[in-house]
């Protein structure tokens, strides 16, 4: 199986061209299930900053062109402008990188890992997700952790939400007195309302759809939890707004945050948008007394923070390329597995009957003892001559070297797939037992 990562990211693609990707949970099932039509699986991996399509498939081509059509359906013809793609390890090395926040606009940030894992899922949920990618994400995960405990690239890390936190103190010269509005209760909500708090926010307000979720953030965080329905009376005495729904329309536009610069009286606003798709109208920013940002902005403002880190990213790289090398060594493993199954096989089934001829030919003078030995004998020398082979074929990784040896001992062999069932090579080649080694130094000695 090839596997191949298709997508845009802040690095590549402006907000615009990523927010047409974002899709509810529920249209990202349907595209799924539409792009791993078996044997291909698909991971969607949608977040604030990308929009990726991992795939495993037989073949890269058919595959991808089925995911550059999905993209352009959605995205239009600008998003096939900002697309990249990676293929074969390098797939695998983006993904890694992906999980363990080295790819992302917060260098370090935890969020991304959890997205990653909740894509994970929610694929699994919808059949997308099955065996090859199950495995490219447990290493994947696996290796975040490494990166996380032996690195500090996300010490002391800059989240999103605490760049926000951060930008909206630099410009109100502190949050003291100020009373800051948190609009949707989800995890970026969550993450915002605590540093908001830390940041000694005079009065901290959640408004939540769902008001029950709001109720529980403040029950945590302290502040007050407020209807949805109040939206506009909250932001009209609010002097920061921060925001994250899901919504799929901007929820403040010029003309409805504007009707409310009358009665604020040119008191200036503070409004940043963590929200992919925009919660924010670009339009709202042209409103003299407003102060809009949205994540690219934030980009930014953490650029200086992610600099400092970059050291640690290194060494983290370098942890990326350990675990990269190592799923391809276990991958090689069990591609090889089947032509080291069908030659044991072979040499096993001709050892066999090599030995039921000599048995025969030595007729019925030999005790039950001798016939056990030259039984064992034979599968000494079987397991003898494939020790070699089997030890190479395990040492060597999945892409070039691997697949050119078994291909290669499956053609001089003359193995195929209708021999026999594939199964695991035995623990038998690599030391023989006690009894074939007695038979053959037996053996020997009779010469």
């Amino acid at each position: 199986m090839e596997f191949i990562c298709i997508g845009v990211s802040h690095r590549t693609a402006p907000l615009g061209v990523r927010e047409r990707l974002a899709l509810p949970e529920a249209r990202q099932t349907e595209v799924l299930q539409r792009l791993a039509q078996a044997p291909v699986e698909a991971l969607w991996v949608s977040t604030c900053n990308r929009v990726e399509v991992y795939l495993a498939a037989p073949t890269a081509d058919v595959a991808r062109e089925r995911a550059r059509e999905t993209l352009h359906s959605l995205g239009g013809a600008e998003a096939l402008e900002h697309l990249y793609e990676h293929q074969g390890e390098a797939a695998l090395v983006h993904l890694f990188r992906v999980a363990s926040s080295l790819d992302s606009m917060v260098l370090g940030e935890a969020q991304i890992l959890g997205q990653v894992k909740d894509a994970f899922e929610r694929g699994q949920g919808a059949g997308a997700v099955r065996g090859e990618l199950t495995r490219a994400c447990a290493a994947a995960f696996g290796c975040a952790k490494r990166v996380r405990t032996e690195t500090a690239v996300g010490r002391a890390a800059t989240s999103m939400a605490s760049a926000a936190v951060q930008l909206a103190s630099k410009v109100f010269d502190g949050l003291k007195d100020k009373t800051v509005l948190v609009v949707g209760a989800g995890e970026m909500g969550e993450l915002a309302a605590r540093h908001l708090k830390n940041a000694g926010a005079g009065k901290l307000i959640v408004t939540n759809r769902t008001l029950a979720r709001a109720e529980a953030l403040v029950a945590e965080v302290g502040g007050v939890a407020r209807p949805f329905e109040e939206l506009f009376t909250l932001l009209a005495s609010a002097d920061v707004v921060v925001t994250s729904t899901a919504s799929p329309v901007p929820l403040f536009t010029r003309d409805n945050v504007g009707a409310l610069g009358k009665a604020r009286k040119g008191r200036p606003l503070f409004m940043v948008d963590l929200a992919v798709p925009r919660d924010i109208d670009p339009a709202v920013g042209t409103l003299d007394w407003v102060h809009a940002y949205d994540v690219d902005d934030i980009q930014k403002f953490v650029a200086d923070n992610t600099a400092a880190r970059a050291e640690e990213a290194h060494k983290a790289g370098g942890l990326v390329a350990q675990e990269v090398a190592r799923f391809a060594r276990e991958r090689a493993l069990r591609d090889g597995m089947p032509v080291l199954a069908r030659l044991r096989q072979r040499a096993e089934a001709i050892a066999r009957a090599e030995v039921e001829r000599t048995l025969m030919g030595l007729g019925d003078g030999l005790t039950d003892k001798q016939r056990k030995s030259i039984e064992a004998m034979g599968r000494a020398i079987v397991n003898k001559l494939l020790h070699e082979p089997t030890a190479r074929l395990r040492a060597v990784g999945p892409q070039g070297e691997g697949n050119r040896l078994a291909g290669a001992a499956a053609e001089l062999f003359g193995l195929t797939e209708a021999e026999a069932a594939v199964i695991a090579p035995s623990d038998e080649d690599a030391v023989p037992t006690k009894e074939a080694r007695n038979t053959v130094v037996a053996s020997g000695s009779r010469r």
